[in-house]
């Protein structure tokens, strides 16, 4: 008579079900200390180690990992600081700006002795334009645009090739693009952060208004 076949064993499931219970028990090696010196990892550089070392070595990874995602975290912070203070002080030689002229001229001067920017430009767009108000209802769809432009719409934008560029509408009813030309071809790109470009959007349209 034959006997009935035993299921086979699926060694990666039996793997999988150890893990599930370590993560289910973490104190399970409290229990059984003498399992941590007792059990082997491979090292590349040293052999054999025991899973307290391994567990010291990733900490002591976690650590510097952290140190390094708090270090780039204060340098974010000292930056957007750096932009907030800048931002608040352009705000206000802005609203003494006493017609367009005078406004312009401080928006292009102070933005490019701070980023150092090649242009800065506030563009009317006019009906009869028509390769304006194709970057206006092309390229600023979503109302604003980071990132390159072709050597048409750089020549159209700034009278000459640039790296890259960022384009905001002021507004719906106010047919003006702000246009800044970076000539480092990375510098402005589509997942950049616009909170400057967004304050400055907004006080530029206000001021456009009572001008």
């Amino acid at each position: 008579m034959t006997e009935p076949l035993m299921p086979q064993t699926d060694v990666p499931f039996d793997e999988l079900i150890i893990r599930e219970y370590l993560l289910d028990n973490p104190d399970f090696f409290n229990r059984y200390p003498e399992l941590l010196l007792a059990m082997r990892l491979p090292h590349m550089e040293r052999g054999a180690i025991s899973l307290v070392e391994r567990r010291q070595e990733l900490l002591r990874q976690r650590v510097s990992q952290l140190e390094e995602e708090i270090t780039s975290l204060l340098a974010m912070a000292a930056r957007n600081e750096k932009i907030y203070l800048f931002n608040s002080e352009l705000s206000f030689k802005l609203l003494n700006c006493a017609d367009l002229v005078s406004l312009k001229e401080m928006l292009a001067d102070s933005l490019k002795d701070q980023f150092h920017f090649t242009h800065v430009r506030l563009i009317s767009v006019l009906d009869v334009d028509l390769d304006m108000k194709a970057i206006w209802e092309q390229r600023l769809r979503k109302g604003h645009y980071f990132g390159r432009v072709t050597q048409q719409e750089a020549k159209r934008l700034f009278g000459a090739e640039v790296g890259s560029v960022a384009l905001v509408k002021l507004a719906e009813e106010i047919p003006v693009i702000f246009a800044i030309a970076s000539q480092d071809a990375t510098h402005f790109h589509p997942d950049m952060d616009n909170m400057l470009l967004e304050q400055l959007r907004r006080l530029l349209a206000y001021m456009l208004a009572k001008l």
